[in-house]
This record gives structure tokens, C-alpha cells and sequence, in this order.
């Protein structure tokens, strides 16, 4: 059902320094930064050849990432995405197996522009997936 990964997702309190860092230190190519408001987050994305990292800072105090920093105070690894065909059709078949789609199991549109859905941790091992319909 998964297809590529899509990107990991990196949660930081300084999206200009995680740039310049991956940008100057590992001679990466590094998107702008773009406010995501409808997801509480800032987000920049650095292009490798294979797959992207993608950084998050909060954008208000609601934002999920302002509480996962509260509690990970460096930052960290926030989720993983993966890529699916149909995500309409992945969600359903997730959710007969007994996984937990996150809200209210209907898409939203991602940094991306394409829709995703966030599956809950303690379904996948504890680790956050996001899924993006390719």
C-alpha cells in the first residue's frame, strides 16, 4: 500500500539556522521557508536526490509543534511520510485493520498542496506517519 518515502520530518526551533546548517555545512539545496497556517507550522523542505527533509517550526502558540518542542526541548524527528496511490483507500483499509487515522479521518491538503492524513504513533511503533496521496 505505501509507496516511497516522501519525506522526514525534522521539528526545530530556528528554521533559519536548521537551513543554514543543512545549506552551508552539508551543501544541500533548501527551499524558502512558507507559513502553513491551516497546520500551525512554518516549513522549509531540503531537496535531496532520493527524498526531502522537512523542517517545522511553530507558527503560533496552538501549533502541534510548539507542544511536541515543550517536550523534545532540541527538537527532533517529528514523523515520516509516506506516499500512497489512493488515500482515500488507504485510510479505509487502515482503519478496518484497527489503525487510528488522526482527526477526523477526512484528508486535509498538505505543504505539498496534495491531501494527507496522520496516523497515530502508538499504531506505528511510536512513530508518527504521515500519509500523502501521490
Amino acid at each position: 500500500m505505501i509507496g516511497r518515502l516522501n519525506h522526514v520530518a525534522i521539528a526545530v526551533r530556528d528554521i533559519e539556522a536548521a537551513s543554514r546548517l543543512y545549506r552551508d555545512t552539508l551543501g544541500a539545496d533548501v527551499s524558502a521557508a512558507t507559513d502553513q497556517p491551516e497546520h500551525g507550522v512554518t516549513v522549509v523542505f531540503v531537496n535531496l536526490p532520493n527524498t526531502k527533509i522537512e523542517f517545522l517550526q511553530p507558527l503560533g502558540e496552538n501549533s502541534p509543534i510548539a507542544k511536541f518542542l515543550e517536550k523534545n526541548a532540541d527538537g527532533g524527528i517529528h514523523h515520516v511520510c509516506y506516499e500512497v496511490d489512493d488515500i482515500l483507500a488507504a485510510r479505509d483499509r487502515l482503519k478496518a485493520t484497527g489503525a487510528r487515522v488522526l482527526g477526523d479521518g477526512s484528508p486535509r491538503i498538505g505543504a505539498h498542496g496534495k491531501p494527507v492524513l496522520f496516523l497515530h504513533p502508538k499504531d506505528f511503533n511510536g512513530t508518527l506517519v504521515e500519509l500523502e496521496q501521490a
